[in-house]
């Protein structure tokens, strides 16, 4: 499930680092966050739908190497995204 536009420049606008900011690793983190969370909600309607959640393996999966990305390079934001998007580690 696409994200809405509106949704989207929503997320992006709260996570930022600069005014262009449009790729930063807390700014995918974060879309995709609510792209997993979404697809959870699909699964809820949809058990058998084993395609779709091949795909969200694979947002996980981005997830979690963006996530390590950034406990290297930044550990103080690293826990700040954390908190702020409710994800355990």
């Amino acid at each position: 499930m696409a994200l809405v536009k509106e949704k989207k420049t929503a997320i992006i606008e709260s996570y930022k680092t600069h005014a262009k900011d449009t790729g930063s690793a807390d700014v995918q983190i974060a879309l995709l966050t609510e792209r997993i969370n979404s697809l959870g909600d699909h699964f809820k309607s949809h058990k058998k739908d084993h395609h779709s959640r091949r795909g969200l393996l694979s947002l996980v999966g981005k997830r979690r190497r963006l996530l390590n990305f950034l406990k290297k390079t930044d550990i103080k934001k690293y826990e700040e995204i954390l908190s702020k998007l409710h994800l355990r580690k």
